[in-house]
């Protein structure tokens, strides 16, 4: 599904920084990967370029055979919106918004009918266990649940990729493990998942793990999972 080839970024500066040096891989359909490193070491970087929220400076990306260096920024921008959803640390819910109201927010920005957006997004929160709280407002939910709301938001527009920046990262063990265990369950359903991660029992739960040091990419696998 995504094929990267020497795929590099450099950032500007009086000194330029080399964040990620040229890396060639590829991920499948229905991976559960990990990008494991320690701060600075470029797994942010890897995966911004992954999700189209950044351009490599070297190198050749493809999603579905498709060359991203060759699309305009209107075009990266919808090929971001049909393939990937995001998921990150601190939930981003808008707290004047109810539960139901912040998942199906970005299908209001595509111009889907009212009515199709509130069937879409109850559904999506049926998946993730959260219909119950769907007229209830962010400042009311625990953390695990606002992470739960945030994973129906990524994938209520029908993402087959969601890639995760530590998002357990404000929870505790109990509702970390609770999201993992969806996780687990959403990877099951055909969806590939990538969760970036500096914390090595989050990372156990991959089977793919990318090790991000000093720009380098290198990786190992496993078919164990805590």
């Amino acid at each position: 599904m995504i094929r990267c080839i020497d795929v590099s970024r450099t950032y500007e500066a009086d000194v330029p920084v080399q964040a990620l040096r040229p890396t060639t891989l590829s991920i499948e359909d229905r991976e559960f990967f990990s990008i494991e490193g320690p701060s600075g070491s470029g797994k942010s970087t890897l995966m911004n370029l992954l999700g189209l929220l950044d351009v490599p400076t070297g190198g050749k990306y493809y999603i579905e055979g498709v060359d991203t260096s060759e699309l305009t920024e209107r075009d990266r921008t919808a090929l971001r919106a049909q393939h990937f959803g995001f998921v990150f640390q601190s939930f981003h819910l808008l707290q004047d918004r109810t539960v139901e109201e912040n998942v199906g927010l970005g299908l209001l920005y595509q111009g889907v009918p009212k009515s199709e957006r509130k069937c879409r997004a109850l559904e999506m929160l049926d998946r993730v266990g959260m219909s119950h709280r769907r007229d209830s407002f962010p400042r009311t939910l625990s953390g695990g649940e606002k992470q739960r709301v945030a994973i129906a938001r990524a994938l209520v527009a029908a993402a087959d990729v969601l890639l995760c920046d530590e998002p357990t990262g404000n929870l505790d063990q109990s509702n970390s493990v609770s999201i993992l265990d969806l996780l687990d369950e959403l990877n099951d359903t055909r969806l590939t998942i990538g969760i970036v991660t500096h914390d090595p029992a989050v990372a156990r739960r991959a089977r793919r793990h990318l090790y991000v040091r000093d720009g380098v990419v290198t990786e190992t696998c496993t078919d164990d999972r805590d």
